[in-house]
């Protein structure tokens, strides 16, 4: 799509990101939502920070370290990803599982997989809390079952009717679609959406999407359509209020 015809429609793709960061077993991709848009000054969007694309090889030990003042999502759709933590957590995040870390004031923990897991693909989501030093905490559980070709909620805001919360105004929904199917965004009053395609590829509105790239739609109107390609797509949308109030002091998602 041409990107000042996606610029008049208030939908602004954006290819694979180059900031890679490669550690030999663990790498790292950061996708910077505000990026998307011309002359923004910021790399983040709103309270939505970053979105890192982790990859770790079978038998990888990322250490014991602290974060602080920023709520880090683990979606982990295939493979498994270990976490322990001081507080005596020893968690198992998969394709049916998600782990949601509120750092807070301060969180230690450790990643890891063993030697006979699968190699690691997921996204670890990193919002910007709306305060500094809130209290720490952890929550991990299992996630509704998805249904084919409609999007399911991963996490809300804090207060929702939600098992699974982060403290500033930001959702998340995936969808899974088979091969030519479609799904309308979520629409939330007040919200725009940055759209990710982890898998496959798939158009939103009119813009084409390969696997790893994105679009950010800035909400005027009526949401766009995703809709798989040939092969299908799993895609991730956050829905996000871009003047919510937001702290700018985390570890890694400032």
């Amino acid at each position: 799509m041409d990107s000042a015809a996606a610029a008049d429609r208030d939908l602004f793709p954006a290819p694979r990101s180059e900031v890679f960061r490669d550690q030999g077993k663990f790498r790292t991709r950061f996708n910077f939502p505000g990026r998307n848009l011309p002359d923004h000054d910021d790399h983040g969007y709103g309270p939505l920070s970053t979105v890192v694309e982790s990859f770790m090889d079978p038998g990888t030990l990322i250490r014991m370290h602290q974060h602080r003042d920023e709520e880090i999502v683990s979606w982990v759709p295939a493979g498994v990803m270990r976490h322990d933590d001081r507080e005596g957590n020893e968690l198992v995040t998969d394709a049916e599982h998600l782990l949601v870390m509120n750092a807070g004031s301060g969180f230690w923990h450790a990643e890891e997989t063993l030697a006979n897991d699968p190699p690691l693909r997921m996204l670890q989501i990193f919002v910007r809390p709306h305060d500094l030093g809130l209290e720490p905490g952890i929550q991990h559980g299992p996630l509704p079952d998805p249904e084919p070709d409609e999007w399911r909620r991963v996490f809300a805001p804090a207060g929702s009717d939600h098992q699974f919360t982060v403290r500033n105004a930001v959702d998340c929904h995936d969808v899974r679609l088979d091969a030519g199917a479609g799904a309308t965004l979520p629409d939330v009053e007040g919200r725009d959406a940055y759209v990710y395609v982890f898998e496959g590829s798939a158009e939103v509105g009119d813009a084409a999407l390969s696997e790893t790239e994105s679009a950010l739609w800035t909400g005027e109107g009526a949401p766009p359509t995703v809709t798989a390609g040939d092969e299908g797509a799993t895609v991730v949308a956050f829905l996000v209020n871009p003047d919510a109030p937001v702290t700018r002091q985390g570890t890694i998602g400032r």
